[in-house]
């Protein structure tokens, strides 16, 4: 059996998700999907994201009970547990699949590096931290102010 996520990373999760889906909405841009999600990469390959961005371009995607093929934006919150594959394994996949940007949310250090897909290898964009507004290349007006994605203590 599977434990639970942890408390802290499901407020993460839940704040990050919140300010994704009030933009996305807002601006008639996309969809948010959050775990349980199941995103088919390849005939072998399913993977389960913390969340995924899918835009209103690709929403063909959007199967009944997977995404179909790579999302625009794949989110993992590393744990102790997983940060090893989300930052190996998973990373490969999601590059190799073509996912458009790929987040590590770090709650130890309260970051989030932002993965671009450049020239089929990820480079990154920029890590966010403390006080810092993310800008996602793929999100051009959306700032994400870190200060409310990770709760205090």
């Amino acid at each position: 059996m599977v434990p639970a996520f942890a408390i802290h990373h499901q407020r993460i999760s839940r704040n990050l998700g919140f300010q994704l889906i009030t933009f996305l909405q807002q601006k008639g841009l996309g969809e948010v999907f959050d775990a349980p999600i199941g995103v088919k990469l390849s005939e072998y390959d399913v993977v389960e994201p913390d969340l995924v961005v899918v835009l209103a371009e690709n929403a063909h995607r959007i199967g009944e009970q997977v995404i179909e093929g790579p999302p625009d934006i794949v989110i993992e919150i590393l744990s102790p547990e997983s940060a090893a594959q989300d930052q190996g394994r998973k990373r490969v996949l999601y590059e190799q699949a073509g996912v458009r940007e790929y987040w590590l949310v770090d709650p130890e250090t309260a970051s989030i590096e932002v993965l671009s897909l450049k020239g089929g290898q990820y480079v990154c964009s920029g890590i966010f931290e403390d006080k810092d507004a993310l800008k996602s290349p793929l999100l051009k007006d959306q700032k994400i102010f870190l200060h409310a994605i990770f709760p205090a203590g």
